[in-house]
């Protein structure tokens, strides 16, 4: 198949279409539906930040039946000042932020609209840990910081890059997973064939706005113009409309493209570029709910629960040991 020639073809190939667009960013943020978890795992409610909706997940014998909300918190003044696992344990619920574009992580399938991936397996497990139901919150790499820090959510799970301005207004877990950064171009590019390539003058190079790989390119790059996507236009339709000549991405991100759109090429730098810890990350100043966070990833790393949640989805490479 040769290269796509159209944004609609992009979203039926691979799902881009499907992921919801915060209004803090200037789109309109679809309805959320619960989707269906590991067997193992409780059925967790899904709701949208912006936009109130309902969730149609049955219930498992361990789940609570799913609740509707905003995603907001409606007590933030009690909220901020109560710790974490207090106020789980008042709500009876695992609050957790995702964002469900983030293939292997936590990502929605378009068509079933199923969330899969190893922090969806992972925050299942946390929760069924701690004994109550498990509701998502929908997230973005640009709402992050206010999403955890205004208590919309109780812990963000979705491989989060553990960046020196990040950790300015966020406390990380210990780490999961690492990934280091990697090109992705046309298989029909004369522009950028190479990893020596991209950084040229004249070349344009896109990043996802809010990824750590903005912060990095916009150190990194010397010669080449950095341009930063910011939704609801994506990395992908840039790349195919000829906008833009390459994107910088992770390895989960990566794999979907591999797997899923023949008309691109992975473009691997020839020595560690800039590798990058991933991590949960929580509101600051909690100790005891960071240091739950951090028993919990000791225990999957120490019980297999981690490993084998990063076979199911082919990131066993990128394991933090």
């Amino acid at each position: 198949m040769g290269m796509l020639g159209s944004v609609t073809t992009i979203c039926l190939v691979i799902g881009l279409c499907a992921a919801s667009a915060p209004s803090t960013v200037g789109a309109a943020t679809p309805p959320a539906t619960a989707t269906s978890t590991p067997a193992h795992a409780s059925a967790p409610a899904l709701v949208s930040k912006t936009a109130t909706s309902t969730s149609t997940s049955t219930s498992t014998s361990t789940a609570a039946a799913p609740t509707t909300g905003t995603g907001t918190n409606t007590d933030t003044a009690d909220a901020l000042k109560m710790p974490a696992l207090a106020r789980i344990k008042a709500k009876g619920e695992l609050a957790v932020c995702i964002w469900p574009d983030y293939y292997g992580i936590t990502f929605r399938n378009p068509y079933t609209g199923q969330l899969t991936g190893i922090d969806v397996d992972l925050s299942a497990a946390l929760a069924k840990d701690l004994g109550v139901p498990l509701r998502y919150v929908e997230s973005t790499f640009s709402t992050l910081i206010d999403d955890v820090t205004k208590v919309r959510c109780d812990i963000a799970m979705f491989a989060i890059g553990v960046t020196p301005q990040r950790s300015e207004r966020l406390a990380f877990s210990t780490p999961y997973l690492q990934s280091d950064i990697y090109g992705v171009t046309t298989r029909s590019s004369r522009v950028v064939r190479r990893w020596e390539d991209i950084d040229q003058p004249g070349v344009a190079v896109a990043v996802q706005a809010g990824t750590f790989m903005e912060p990095v390119m916009t150190e990194r790059l010397k010669q080449a113009r950095l341009i930063v996507i910011r939704p609801p236009k994506t990395r992908e339709a840039e790349l195919s409309a000829g906008r833009v000549d390459v994107f910088m991405t992770d390895y989960p991100y990566s794999r979907r493209l591999l797997e899923n759109a023949d008309w691109m090429r992975l473009i691997a730098p020839p020595k560690p570029f800039h590798v990058l810890p991933y991590a949960y990350a929580v509101r600051p100043g909690d100790d005891a709910w960071l240091a739950r966070v951090n028993s919990f990833v000791a225990a999957i790393k120490a019980d297999g629960r981690l490993a084998a949640a990063a076979r199911r989805h082919g990131l066993t490479d990128i394991v933090a040991r």
